[in-house]
């Protein structure tokens, strides 16, 4: 499955590099919705809401109650879970959330497992949280079997190589698919129709951002998929 990206910062639809710097600001979020309507399901981030700095609610709300998505970006408790999937939200991501035991706990009882997917965002090799901004002392392989109970699937964003279109690390997202039977999103510098048929082949979803928005990727040609 081919899901588009929606990240939300300042109201506004965005594409970032690496987490950090704004490389492009697109339609509204409902001109994104609406081209992306050939898609069974589209995922929404609210950047702001997981650096901290603030939050896109009336947007994620409004997306999710129009469309079958995904959404992630500052869910740190249950209450906050909770909430999203009263607004309309088919799955809830969690990030950082997820490395507290105690947290991560209360959401998956909050909202149920197979509403849960744990967010494994990789750079240098380790684990990266707090939008990106932090990193942990282990890698995305290490913990991925041991998250398995609290979730339905696993978010995998190849940080290093996020917005770059410079292609992602197919063998990282081979390795994460040998340990583990969990439903599996690939994120993060997917650029060619290769690497998307590779993940296919691999029974692995593609999230794409910056290769739609800029037109790298054809939209109707996804779709055709």
């Amino acid at each position: 499955m081919i899901i588009p990206c929606i990240d939300l910062m300042g109201g506004k639809v965005v594409q970032l590099i690496q987490g950090r710097d704004k490389a492009l600001e697109a339609g509204s979020p409902l001109e994104m919705l609406e081209k992306f309507r050939a898609f069974p399901q589209i995922q929404v981030i609210d950047l702001d809401a997981a650096m901290a700095k603030g939050s896109n609610d009336t947007l994620v709300e409004l997306l999710a109650s129009r469309s079958i998505a995904r959404v992630g970006g500052g869910v740190r408790s249950p209450e906050r879970a909770r909430a999203l999937i009263e607004q309309g939200a088919y799955r809830v991501i969690v990030g950082t959330a997820a490395f507290n035991f105690e947290k991560l706990t209360q959401i998956a009882d909050a909202v149920g497992a197979d509403r849960l997917v744990i967010a494994l965002d990789s750079k240098g090799g380790k684990v990266v949280t707090h939008g990106w901004q932090e990193a942990t002392n282990f890698a995305a392989e290490e913990v991925i079997r041991h998250l398995e109970p609290f979730c339905s699937g696993f978010l995998c964003t190849y940080v290093d190589k996020e917005g770059m279109l410079q292609g992602t690390d197919l063998d990282w997202f081979r390795r994460l698919r040998r340990i583990t039977s969990h439903e599996l999103t690939a994120a993060g510098g997917i650029t060619t129709m290769e690497e998307i048929q590779e993940l296919h082949r691999l029974g692995i979803h593609a999230a794409l951002g910056m290769a739609i928005y800029t037109g790298r990727l054809d939209l109707r040609e996804l779709a055709a998929l």
